[in-house]
């Protein structure tokens, strides 16, 4: 063997080993050995254990804890409010990752909280190439956020950092070259509760993070509306179940001149009995059985959204920065759209496509940052924040009722 190739294996161990002594993810007796439940964060943590070297953030009592990966564009893969035996909250899909199959459209690794960029379709695509019909056959994801591997720029037990340079070629024929740092930080209990200006009720256990994402224009040019731009899009994807509600707060009034609450229609209709507006608040079916999405503009969205599962008892809460004033792109697949007027909150339910096939099933919570016009060397950052709360009920009522707005007694009984 080459000298040099020793050195370069040397040196992926030292780091390898250095990631994991760095996060905690030591490949215990406990976490790798027991075997767990299938639903639980023990098994989540074991399984995704043996695709990469994940990082693992991690509260003193072990009971919050959240998987990372740098492999795997950066992930917040899954988390849990309750240790390994807990309920592991986000979608993991074992069936893409266990096909072995690399799938030229979009890899369907899941992940509860995942760092995308749009626009998906219209005319500043990042995902049709230009002149082509904005179809399926066309439609393909960049690689930077689908399959390839991000940069670890630090890590703790607490909080980890990743980097990525990308090269995005978009509908209008520009090269847009920008960097990307994510950074994901584990709450504590008492940031949680100023963050959200609550107070946490007794029983009631929770695990929390922020991600603060930042793209940077690395061109000659400023991005503009001759060149197209990009946005920052965070997707978090939650397990469902029969009776999972989504549940949107909004602002009311003529805030714009268009009268439309949300927009409901990007995969068909979302029919009458799986989308309620009432009082101020859309409540959206998310039993993982039909497949649609809705989106709302930064006019109407409050910033903030929910999604309860009376099944098993968690509350999860999303935040995110949101400014009325600022330009939102389309992410619709169509070129004729107006490219500048789109959805700062969006809302996804999965379901079987035509032929039967279904990617999940799983729910989804999205927020978008506004377009990024940007000189060279400029920035723009969004703020994106998961919280699960698990407990009895009645305490996370309280929650529900100070944040969103209703009782959970509302929202089990709407539909």
């Amino acid at each position: 063997m080459k000298l040099k190739s020793i050195y370069r294996i040397t040196a992926l161990l030292i780091f390898g080993l250095i990631a994991i002594s760095c996060t905690g993810n030591k490949k215990t007796t406990e976490n790798m050995e027991k075997e767990y439940e299938k639903g639980t964060f023990g098994y989540d943590l074991n399984y995704l254990s043996e695709k990469d070297s994940i990082i693992l953030l991690k509260s003193d009592d072990g009971k919050a804890q959240v998987i990372l990966s740098a492999k795997y564009q950066a992930k917040v893969f899954t988390s849990t409010a309750n240790g390994l035996e807990g309920n592991s909250h986000g979608f993991v899909n074992y069936n893409f990752f266990d096909s072995g199959v690399v799938d030229e459209h979009m890899n369907g690794f899941g992940g509860e909280n995942r760092f995308w960029l749009g626009p998906e379709g219209g005319g500043y695509s990042i995902f049709f190439e230009p002149g082509t019909e904005q179809v399926y056959d066309n439609w393909h994801t960049p690689k930077a956020i689908d399959i390839e591997e991000w940069e670890i720029k630090n890590a703790s037990g607490s909080e980890a950092t990743f980097v990525k340079d990308i090269e995005l070629n978009n509908y209008k024929g520009s090269e847009l070259d920008l960097s990307v740092e994510r950074t994901i930080s584990l709450l504590t209990e008492e940031e949680i509760q100023n963050r959200l200006k609550i107070d946490l009720p007794e029983g009631v256990n929770s695990v929390a993070y922020s991600t603060l994402n930042t793209i940077t224009n690395k061109n000659d040019f400023e991005w503009n509306s001759e060149t197209g731009t990009v946005c920052i899009w965070m997707l978090d994807m939650y397990n469902p179940s029969d009776s999972a509600v989504t549940v949107i707060p909004y602002n009311e009034g003529d805030v714009i001149k268009s009268d439309e609450v949300v927009k409901s229609d990007y995969f068909g209709q979302i029919p009458a009995d799986r989308l309620i507006d009432n009082d101020g608040i859309i409540y959206f079916k998310t039993d993982g059985k039909s497949r649609g999405k809705l989106g709302m503009n930064a006019h109407r969205t409050k910033g903030i959204a929910g999604n309860y599962d009376p099944i098993s008892k968690r509350l999860t809460v999303v935040t995110f920065d949101v400014d009325p004033n600022s330009v939102y792109l389309n992410q619709e697949w169509n070129p004729e759209s107006d490219p500048l007027v789109g959805d700062a909150l969006n809302a996804y339910n999965d379901g079987p496509l035509e032929d039967g096939s279904i990617m999940g099933p799983f729910l989804e919570l999205e927020s978008s940052s506004p377009a990024a016009f940007l000189n060279p060397g400029e920035s723009l950052s969004h703020n994106h924040n998961v919280f699960h709360f698990v407990g009895d009920e009645g305490k996370l009522s309280l929650i529900a009722e100070k944040l969103l707005g209703v009782s959970l007694e509302t929202v089990k009984t709407v539909f």
